[in-house]
């Protein structure tokens, strides 16, 4: 069994074809995967996905790099998607100063700040997006006390030094496609150094195909790939990699265990 932990199969390059990338899931033993909101206006789109399927499910979140200049985001906004049996995690949130280089970040920080009140207010997860932010994000989520909810760093591109200090403050990891690439050295080494314990893949799909598939669509069957190119780096069996990434899924989202490890889930692929 894999786990993709982070898609956005709502995005068009993906939903004009789900029932085919649906199948391609059942192929290659990607049981379940997490679809990730983005903006206000797709935020019901990935809830309706993750209802219409069984073994989807939904998160409520604002990237950083949305602006809306003319959107109020506050707690209670996140907070009323969180009692839908599929909505498991708030996000995806945190700081991105890669494509943003305002002089003054604060709107991006007051956003963060209120995705990490939300998670703390739910007991819901955050998922966390950092791109040359990593400082401040650690920063704010150390202050933010987020142990209770727990935090996983989406599609990880820091070096080892930041994953001991994220793995620190109770982060899980989350590798992407990006860990398959040549000139990933630094994420490499980072993937070999963080305990299985702690340890999730994602695709981030349909951005960043895994080699051999790298430049192409990506979809979440395709985390497979990530999944062997983790366990060949690591040098264990693929199976010690999916066994440990599904049971870090379900510790970190726990409403995602409640319904599929307690049966309470209807499975309608």
């Amino acid at each position: 069994m894999l786990i993709d932990s982070h898609c956005h199969l709502n995005f068009s390059e993906l939903a004009t074809n789900l029932d085919e990338y649906l199948q391609l899931m059942y192929d290659n033993k990607v049981d379940l995967a997490l679809c990730v909101a983005t903006r206000p206006d797709n935020i019901e789109e990935v809830i309706k996905l993750a209802e219409a399927n069984g073994n989807l499910f939904a998160t409520v979140g604002i990237h950083p790099d949305e602006k809306l200049p003319d959107f109020n985001l506050t707690c209670e906004y996140l907070v009323q998607y969180s009692s839908h049996p599929k909505v498991i995690a708030i996000g995806e949130t945190g700081l991105d100063y890669y494509w943003n280089k305002d002089a003054d970040m604060s709107w991006q920080h007051n956003r963060f700040q209120i995705h990490i009140d939300a998670a703390k207010k739910t007991g819901l997860p955050l998922v966390v997006h950092t791109r040359e932010s990593a400082a401040d994000a650690w920063q704010m989520l150390k202050e933010g006390q987020i142990e209770s909810c727990g935090t996983v760093i989406h599609c990880f591109t820091e070096n080892l030094d930041w994953a001991r200090k994220f793995l620190d403050i109770g982060c899980y990891i989350s590798f992407s496609g990006i860990v398959t690439f040549k000139n990933a050295k630094d994420i490499q080494e980072a993937a070999k150094f963080v305990p299985l314990d702690r340890i999730l893949v994602e695709t981030d799909a349909p951005y960043l195909a895994p080699v051999p598939y790298r430049g192409k669509l990506n979809h979440p069957a395709l985390v497979l790939h990530t999944a062997q190119f983790l366990a060949d780096l690591r040098q264990v069996h693929l199976e010690e990699i999916a066994v440990a990434t599904t049971d870090n899924f379900f510790k970190l989202f726990k409403k995602a265990n409640a319904l599929v490890r307690g049966g309470k889930l209807e499975w309608l692929m």
